[in-house]
């Protein structure tokens, strides 16, 4: 009997690194979807909206398989704020983010079409940004490309110029929260409940 195919349903190289970490096999569609991306929505039912709408365009294309859809926002001062469409947005997120905290949500979903599974999570974290003058912003828009990133930055690049420290899952800042994908997964059956913790390098105390 052939073993149960995973897909993850993005085009995000972060999160197929992250996936990779838990050690189960998948492979890795992108769903060709308009994501809801308003900025007054409510940061939880944006990303389970966009998180399920992936997973059901590539679900519905290969309905054996189960089909595992993520979306990612940052949330402060009642706004979302998605991926800079410029370098002055860029900027003006990351000021607007300097000496504050601010919330990382992420929204998770689990399809499988010929069973008609369907698992929905959310995941929120906590992440305070060290004060920005203009020079550190110079500095670490040298460094990382903001453009495809919620927010203008990533904590995985370059985050100990700017993040002065979280509360939370880590992997969720990323863009997949390791520890509820991995509950997810072994209630499908797709991966062992004795796996052991995943090593996630840490850029911040």
């Amino acid at each position: 009997m052939a073993a149960p195919r995973l897909i993850l349903a993005s085009a995000s190289p972060r999160r197929r690194e992250l996936l990779a970490e838990l050690g189960v096999p998948f492979e890795a569609i992108a769903a060709e979807v308009m994501e809801h991306e308003e900025s007054s929505t409510d940061p939880r039912v944006m990303v389970a909206h966009n998180a399920a709408l992936k997973a059901d365009w590539v679900a519905a294309r290969h309905p054996a398989a189960f089909v595992l859809g993520a979306d990612t926002t940052v949330f402060i001062d009642g706004h979302v704020l998605n991926k800079p469409r410029d370098p002055a947005e860029a900027r003006a997120m990351l000021q607007r983010l300097s000496g504050r905290t601010h919330t990382v949500f992420t929204g998770l979903a689990v399809r499988r079409l010929c069973d008609a599974l369907r698992l929905d999570e959310g995941v929120a974290t906590e992440v305070t940004f060290r004060p920005l003058d203009d020079a550190l912003i110079d500095a670490y828009l040298a460094r990382v490309n903001p453009f495809d990133k919620a927010g203008g930055y990533a904590i995985q690049e370059h985050g100990e110029l700017i993040v002065a420290g979280y509360r939370g899952s880590l992997t969720n800042i990323v863009g997949l929260p390791l520890e509820t994908t991995k509950q997810l997964l072994t209630r499908c059956g797709l991966l062992s409940s004795l796996v052991g913790p995943v090593s996630v390098p840490r850029h911040t105390t």
